[in-house]
């Protein structure tokens, strides 16, 4: 028999799953995120002082949210300036219900609305992207400072000051909590789609340690598009980042060996694809095709990718042709080297490694790639099926001194020793 978990434990579970809302209906009222996940930690204290007592409530997370709420209004009336912020939080915060009785939450709307606050103000463009990305983790996916450091492999105290410094610049600015409107709300929305995914890029391929996968991190950056997704069902670009990350998850599973040792997608076992998750990946992506009007965006043409990838029964029948197309559709609409290596490593199976290498050999002065090991990793792999292997075995040499990731760094190793 399995030991029960205990109360303590039970109601910090159910915390962790409830706290972005219970966060966000408290930073609706006192405009703070600093002070209303303090709010939402007193709200679990006073749990963890009733519940055992009195028993868990039939909706714990509305119960969490309106003694959290309760606690903001009441911080606000304390405040000197509180008949202004009164004014501006309305006559309905004067009576907010006690806690055992949350009827008025509800109204999932309303805590939607307030989580979709939440979201836009924790990625907001003041912030620098690790703060943004460590601030979205810790308000939105739950995670503990310990959990995130560990996760980017940082020390504990950088993660903490990165937070604190992003909670105070945005108290310091006065960023609003909202959703912005018009014009800015698709340049804003583009900084929290970026966020959630790097969050799930550095679970995919962990840029350095020893483990090339954390799918902890894949789980939480999905966990978070498919969240957004709910919020804002008529954004395409939002619908096309779930159905790449569903269907890059798919193949998480195949991407290291029984050693932990990374397989390459030509030697990966397709019967362990999560086809739920290929499924799932499919329809995101007919739902962000359903909801564009215009041409498709760059979530939308990875997402793609990701597909033609996920179709193909065989490593040999990938349509390298369509992908390599898509790749150019990408550098089209959102040019970058990274983007551009991609599309050679297309032309290279759909029309050879001759035609590849020039497009790589045009992106070797960019300085944005000077110290990306996939550069060079790339073009080593170019070189050696054009029957050149010294010249391969230098640049897998070179791919494994720029490598952080130790997994990364053997496997780049190894293809330089058979190149000899």
């Amino acid at each position: 028999m399995e030991p029960q978990p205990t109360p303590a434990a039970a109601i910090e579970t159910v915390f962790r799953m409830e706290s972005p809302r219970v966060i966000a209906a408290a930073a609706r009222v006192v405009r703070d995120v600093g002070v209303a996940e303090e709010l939402a930690q007193d709200a679990l204290v006073a749990a963890l002082e009733q519940w055992p007592r009195d028993g868990v409530p039939d909706r714990p997370g509305a119960w969490l949210t309106a003694v959290a709420r309760r606690r903001a209004v009441d911080l606000v009336r304390r405040r000197a300036t509180h008949a202004r912020k009164l004014a501006e939080i309305g006559r309905d915060l004067e009576s907010a219900p006690p806690p055992e009785e949350p009827a008025d939450l509800a109204d999932p709307d309303a805590i939607d609305d307030n989580l979709l606050r939440l979201v836009f103000t924790a990625c907001h463009p003041v912030l620098s992207a690790d703060a943004r990305t460590a601030l979205t983790l810790r308000l939105l996916g739950g995670l503990t400072t310990e959990e995130i450091a560990r996760a980017f492999l940082t020390p504990e105290a950088t993660v903490a000051q990165r937070i604190v410094r992003a909670k105070r610049t945005l108290a310091e600015r006065a960023v609003p909590f909202e959703v912005p409107a018009g014009p800015d709300r698709e340049a804003r929305l583009g900084s929290v789609l970026d966020v959630i995914y790097l969050i799930f890029n550095e679970g995919y391929a962990a840029t350095a340690g020893d483990d090339l996968v954390r799918p902890a991190l894949c789980e939480d950056a999905l966990r978070l598009a498919r969240v957004l997704a709910g919020l804002m069902p008529k954004e395409p670009e939002v619908h096309a980042l779930t159905a790449l990350l569903e269907l890059q998850a798919s193949r998480v599973a195949a991407r290291t060996g029984p050693d932990g040792a990374p397989v390459l997608l030509a030697d990966q076992d397709r019967g362990r694809w999560n086809r739920m998750l290929i499924a799932r990946g499919v329809a995101a992506l007919h739902q962000a095709d359903a909801t564009a009007s215009g041409a498709p965006g760059r979530y939308a043409l990875q997402a793609a990718v990701a597909a033609c990838h996920a179709h193909a029964v065989r490593y040999e029948d990938t349509d390298w042709a369509t992908i390599a197309t898509l790749y150019g559709l990408l550098a089209a609409r959102a040019p970058s080297p990274v983007v551009e290596l991609n599309r050679a490593v297309a032309v290279s199976m759909a029309r050879g490694p001759a035609e590849a290498l020039r497009i790589v050999d045009g992106l070797t002065q960019d300085p944005a790639l000077r110290g990306y090991h996939l550069l060079p990793s790339v073009r080593g792999d170019l070189l050696d099926r054009l029957g050149r292997p010294a010249e391969a075995r230098a640049e897998f040499q070179r791919a494994a001194e720029l490598a952080r990731n130790g997994r990364e760094r053997e496997l780049l190793l190894a293809r330089a020793a058979r190149c000899a």
